[in-house]
């Protein structure tokens, strides 16, 4: 009767293991398609059998093992990192590079020969009250362009900030969906194939968006590090993260140029330098290094301002320096007018103050030179020359100013395409 009793015992024990095993082939089948999930595998442990001294032998469910491998979970996170980065870089750049146009039709480049023609046909006829407003109209049409395209970087400029409050927010959430995660698992839920996709899913996302590193503690609890030092989920807490503008220095050579933007954790920490990972590491990168290039900020005017500047004091100081009138009439001779207004107290702001002074009117344009020797044309064939300069006052750091507008584009396109093939 005991070996009934036995074999009874020992069948119910093998039902009850494969039962089991076959509750977790389903749950397999059933998540196939579920981000983030992994197969689980149900071991079997086969009891001792010796009949002489008690032993039934019997087999037992035993573990349930994933067939996880945090290696390559982290493998994934890293590439997911690189890929948030080079897509975000891509978007944004892609938006700057629209703004630069090197082909002379549109733009500053285009804006700027039609000016050079004006000066040039000035130069042929320089008492023409027609060619003198055209030089008005052709001026006013290269402040607009570079109105134009200051504003298009300022949007993306303000963009770029958005999105970074956006990014910050969303990497809080998932943060606070992970320390949730850990508050299943410390209450008994370690083994639960659906949470550990959820969790696996979430950090994924986590890693598209920020350098993170994710480490499974001996309870089976994420710790999860921005940039390998800051906490963002310890156990069932969450440390926030926000964005903040860096204080304005009044000793600054710009300290009314726009600020750069920092990750600040919630007990005060400066976090940025931590940040260069994923979106929100992309996100950081053009609003405090590669916008500022153009823009400028508190440590610099910005190539943009840098050639709205340049161009137009230039311009201002060959009028200025030039005559209306020769004084042959005995009269003494009347100085020319500036053409150009922008402000003058921001160095970030050149570009996007830039306008012709309404004022001027076509009679004030001077064309003369007094010398000696006098030429009545010097001051619109000088103005001409801008196009082809070989004075280097004429020029930015040896580039003429089309072939400067051209060095900041390709800057743009060079980074576009960097981020393409990272991408």
């Amino acid at each position: 009767m005991s070996n009934l009793i036995a074999t009874m015992t020992s069948a119910a024990s093998a039902l009850d293991a494969y039962s089991q095993v076959l509750d977790v082939v389903q749950n397999n089948v059933s998540n196939a398609s579920t981000p983030g999930y992994a197969s689980q595998t149900e071991q079997l442990d086969a009891l001792p059998f010796n009949l002489a001294e008690g032993f039934t032998g019997r087999v037992r469910p035993g573990q349930v093992e994933s067939s996880r491998d945090n290696y390559a979970e982290q493998a994934v996170q890293q590439q997911t990192t690189l890929l948030g980065q080079a897509q975000q870089e891509v978007n944004s750049l892609t938006a700057m590079q629209s703004l630069f146009d090197v082909t002379g039709a549109t733009g500053i480049s285009a804006a700027f020969n039609s000016l050079f023609q004006a000066f040039s046909s000035w130069g042929q006829t320089p008492t023409s009250t027609v060619a003198r407003q055209n030089v008005i109209d052709q001026a006013s049409a290269v402040a607009g362009a570079f109105q134009q395209t200051a504003t298009g970087l300022a949007q993306v400029a303000q963009n770029t900030k958005q999105q970074l409050q956006q990014t910050v927010t969303s990497i809080n959430q998932m943060a606070g969906q992970l320390a949730a995660y850990n508050q299943e698992i410390m209450n008994g839920d370690r083994n639960d194939a659906g949470l550990d996709a959820q969790i696996h899913s979430t950090l994924e996302q986590l890693s598209q968006n920020a350098g993170i590193t994710a480490t499974e503690q001996s309870d089976g609890t994420y710790m999860v590090l921005l940039g390998g030092q800051t906490p963002l989920v310890i156990a069932d807490r969450a440390y926030n993260l926000s964005l903040a503008p860096v204080p304005n220095n009044p000793m600054s050579a710009n300290p009314n140029g726009p600020n750069h933007l920092s990750i600040v954790t919630s007990g005060g920490a400066d976090v940025t330098s931590l940040s260069t990972g994923g979106q929100l590491g992309a996100l950081l990168n053009l609003a405090n290094n590669v916008l500022p290039t153009y823009l400028g900020d508190q440590t610099q005017p910005g190539e943009l301002n840098t050639l709205a500047l340049q161009f137009a004091k230039n311009v201002n100081d060959q009028l200025s320096n030039g005559s209306q009138t020769d004084g042959s009439d005995g009269s003494s001779p009347v100085p020319g007018v500036a053409l150009f207004t922008y402000d003058t107290a921001n160095p970030t702001n050149v570009a996007q103050s830039l306008q012709v002074d309404p004022t001027a009117t076509p009679d004030q344009l001077a064309a003369i030179t007094l010398g000696p020797p006098e030429v009545s044309n010097g001051v619109a064939l000088g103005l001409s020359q801008l196009a082809n300069p070989t004075d280097s006052g004429d020029q930015i750091g040896g580039l003429s100013y089309t072939e400067y507008y051209a060095s900041m584009a390709s800057g743009v396109g060079g980074l576009l395409s960097t981020a393409t093939n990272q991408l």
